[in-house]
């Protein structure tokens, strides 16, 4: 009774979830090369125009961005203010944010319109922002921009290849449909759930595997698998590759971290605050900053407190940011010991265990396209949590803070979904030859699944049919 149930829960759950399986190996292909539309930090920059510092008035804003806009420098952070003026925008005209997104995508408009969410603006980032102006631009690539009504920002851009793309990954991958996604806690439900049951019928199809193989008594002709044709495909591929096949889906599993079980707290707004020790915004002055040559091409800026140092981050267009002391207007330097005694007040109550000071990526500070600020401080604490600290040697800000939970999930999620052991996602091609290589044989898997599944449907119904068909003769015969 138990190994007919078996069979019974891989047939009935099998013809679904290998069609589910199907689509995640085959978009999953397609994700390796084309992301989900983000708006990245090197293509704000090349959007923006260089800040007007003549225009700018009063004191600097900390930890809002400084950015131009049409009519002059603006500070953004939950809300935008004019930095010449000082008067806030209260909301953003479609006029306005047309001519905004002409600026930034230098390119004219061909179309505008108001939109609450759509596809690719359905993340909860995106929530204080909305509503969203899409503007759609008259260039070759087919460029959209959104400009959030409430600060005239541009927040992201898309264009036609990207969306054509994510058709056929992030959003059938993800099961990311606006009418499903826009209701988060359900959408997480559905996630958990389709890929649940797809553990079940991998699970029980790789147990059937085994239950059929014969190594020592085998099979007529010396075969180790009773099945031919597609059946076959299907036990031999389910198992050598039924385990990677579990490991892939109990990662993708664990994305919407079920139960909450990975969930960090983190480094407290407490902690950073006495981290930074802030002071009284410095009085700059805008106008011998302007006259810098490190100032004369700064497309965005931000003011940081670092153990009671007020810092300016200058960020520029294919270069590294330049970092100055917002007192002096001097170039900033911070000893390595003096961070090590701040980083203490991050951690109350908690020693430094090991500080290491890495020129390489390690498992944790990495980036799988590019490389990620270097050098940076690790600094390990004593904490319950085992929480690591990473800090920039440049401005001091907290780059990355992860504890045991989270390194943990990085291993289950990352490491067994992307297969992204020891940098491998960054050592191209040759994560690629091995992605390509587990995909292709899952998707391989899966379709012998569904080419299974669909005989045996056609032959139910034909036996549906002949059925119905002999019953009324069944009747005559007994009439008669």
């Amino acid at each position: 009774m138990a190994r007919r149930w078996l069979y019974l829960i891989h047939r009935w759950i099998g013809i679904v979830t290998c069609l589910l399986l199907a689509m995640w190996f085959l978009s999953g292909i397609v994700m390796i090369y084309v992301p989900f539309p983000s708006l990245t930090q090197q293509e704000r920059l090349v959007g923006l125009a260089p800040i007007d510092w003549k225009q700018m008035r009063g004191i600097v804003q900390p930890d809002e961005w400084l950015q131009q806009g049409l009519d002059g420098p603006v500070w953004l952070g939950g809300s935008a203010v004019s930095a010449s003026t000082g008067r806030a925008i209260r909301s953003v005209t479609a006029r306005r944010a047309a001519d905004i997104a002409a600026a930034f995508g230098k390119a004219p408009i061909a179309g505008i319109e108001r939109v609450e969410r759509d596809q690719w603006t359905v993340a909860g980032g995106f929530d204080r922002y909305r509503s969203l102006w899409k503007v759609t631009l008259k260039r070759p690539d087919g460029l959209i921009l959104y400009v959030a009504s409430t600060t005239g920002t541009v927040v992201l851009d898309t264009s036609r290849t990207e969306r054509f793309w994510n058709w056929l990954g992030s959003v059938p991958h993800w099961i990311y449909p606006t009418v499903l996604r826009q209701d988060q806690p359900l959408w997480r439900q559905v996630i958990l759930w389709t890929s649940g049951t797809a553990i079940i019928g991998a699970v029980s199809g790789m147990w059937i595997g085994v239950l059929r193989m014969r190594l020592r008594r085998r099979y007529k002709g010396g075969r180790i698998s009773p099945y031919r044709g597609w059946q076959w495909w299907h036990h031999v591929m389910g198992l050598f590759g039924g385990t990677l096949l579990v490991t892939w889906i109990v990662s993708g599993w664990l994305s919407v971290d079920p139960n909450r079980w990975f969930t960090s707290k983190g480094l407290s707004d407490a902690a950073r605050a006495a981290y930074a020790s802030a002071g009284s915004p410095p009085m700059i002055d805008w106008q011998r900053l302007g006259r810098m040559p490190q100032a004369s091409d700064v497309r965005r800026m931000q003011m940081i407190w670092t153990d009671g140092v007020p810092l300016l981050i200058l960020s520029h267009v294919g270069r590294d940011a330049t970092i100055i002391d917002a007192r002096t207007l001097n170039p900033a330097m911070f000893e390595r010991d003096r961070l090590i005694r701040a980083a203490q007040r991050l951690v109350p109550g908690a020693s430094v265990e090991a500080v290491n000071w890495l020129t390489e990526p390690d498992s944790y500070w990495y980036e799988a396209k590019g490389r990620p600020e270097l050098p940076v401080l690790r600094i390990r604490f004593s904490d319950p949590q085992r929480t690591w600290v990473y800090v920039s040697p440049r401005t001091g800000m907290i780059l990355n803070d992860v504890d045991a939970r989270r390194r943990l999930y990085r291993w289950l999620f990352d490491g067994l979904h992307r297969w992204d052991f020891d940098g491998l996602v960054t050592r191209r091609p040759l994560w690629d030859i091995w992605m390509w290589f587990w995909l292709t044989t899952g998707a391989l898997l899966s379709v012998s699944g569904i080419v299974i599944a669909i005989r045996r449907l056609k032959g139910r119904a034909r036996k549906s049919v002949v059925r119905a068909a002999l019953i009324p003769l069944s009747a005559i015969y007994e009439r008669t």
